[in-house]
């Protein structure tokens, strides 16, 4: 059951006109928290924004906070059925099949073959549990092959479903982090953090990194965004973030916000591949270092993509000389108990 706070959107707050023409449903628990990891790196700078924490579901994270703008626009539609698609352990599946159905909406998963362990076993059980119709795919060229069938069997109430991208990294989904970087811009102006030199997350379908390269321009931050790639099986880079970045901010401007130009291609962004590994869903050693670190700071980490992204921020941190400004882990693993 949903139980969270009324507050109004930061992108309402700043934009009031998109309050009547860009639909928007509170799923978490707003601002997350920012801390400083006393004591971690060779500076002392570290310190995380946990957005494992929102979310008031069965899952948390930062799918959660896509689904806050992609599900009054499924409602809209009068869809009656999402289908989309992710690995076998898609935090991205579970999270839409957990929150759509408290709006009555089904959800069908086209599922993408990953490497099998403990933790993509124990999420293949909760995407059982949550009633989501699954489809085991296999690969993308069977997923694509199979798209057409996949979409006439979820027909529901004679519609098609609603079909929503791995991670729900679409203009519309990428919203939920231009939020995140608006409250962080939010959290700066209030004393809780100094203004970061860097926001460091990981990098899988690009939404999250997308959306908070725009957020934190118009929370006029000069704060730059290190993705950690995850994900190898999309092609992600600087040009395709970028992209996306701009096609959120097209939507803003449709729906009427009215700001001044954002100049995206100046926006402060590094993309790494350094961490990923054999490729999606493989644990790493270093991922695993990192999630030993976490434990003892309470971070909590998975070894898909926020390990690999904690990686990242301590290698950066430890080759850092001569800034003593904050370096943000944004951490986007929402799990809950079963």
């Amino acid at each position: 059951m949903r139980d969270v706070t009324t507050t109004p959107p930061h992108l309402y707050r700043r934009f009031p006109e998109l309050a009547d023409s860009l639909p928007f449903v509170r799923l978490g628990e707003s601002p997350t928290p920012v801390r400083k990891l006393e004591g971690l790196g060779t500076r002392n700078r570290i310190w995380l924004k946990d957005d494992s924490v929102y979310g008031s579901g069965g899952w948390g994270g930062n799918k959660v906070r896509k689904l806050e703008w992609i599900i009054p626009d499924v409602i809209a539609r009068k869809s009656k059925r999402i289908i989309t698609v992710g690995g076998l352990g898609t935090n991205w599946g579970l999270a839409t099949a957990l929150y759509a159905k408290q709006f009555g909406i089904d959800t069908a998963v086209a599922l993408i073959d990953q490497p099998v362990d403990d933790h993509v076993r124990a999420q293949l059980g909760r995407l059982e549990r949550s009633g989501a119709a699954l489809h085991f795919t296999r690969n993308k060229l069977r997923t694509f092959a199979a798209a057409p069938f996949l979409m006439l069997r979820n027909v529901r109430g004679g519609r098609l479903p609603y079909y929503l991208p791995p991670g729900g990294s679409s203009p519309l989904g990428a919203l939920g982090y231009v939020e995140v970087g608006l409250e962080l811009g939010a959290q700066v102006e209030s004393g809780e953090i100094p203004e970061p030199a860097h926001v460091v997350a990981a990098l899988g379908s690009g939404g999250t990194v997308a959306g908070l390269l725009l957020g934190l321009r118009l929370a006029g931050l000069r704060t730059g965004v290190v993705a950690v790639v995850v994900n190898d099986t999309l092609p992600l880079g600087p040009r395709e973030i970028r992209d996306l970045a701009r096609r959120a901010e097209s939507l803003l401007r449709r729906r009427g916000a009215k700001f001044d130009d954002v100049d995206l291609d100046a926006a402060e962004l590094t993309v790494t591949r350094e961490y990923l590994g054999p490729g999606y869903g493989y644990a790493t050693a270093e991922g695993r270092a990192a999630q030993r670190v976490g434990t003892e700071y309470d971070v909590p980490l998975d070894p898909v993509y926020t390990a690999k992204a904690f990686a990242g921020l301590l290698e950066i941190d430890a080759k850092s000389r001569g800034d003593d400004r904050p370096i943000v882990m944004l951490d986007t693993f929402g799990p809950r108990p079963d």
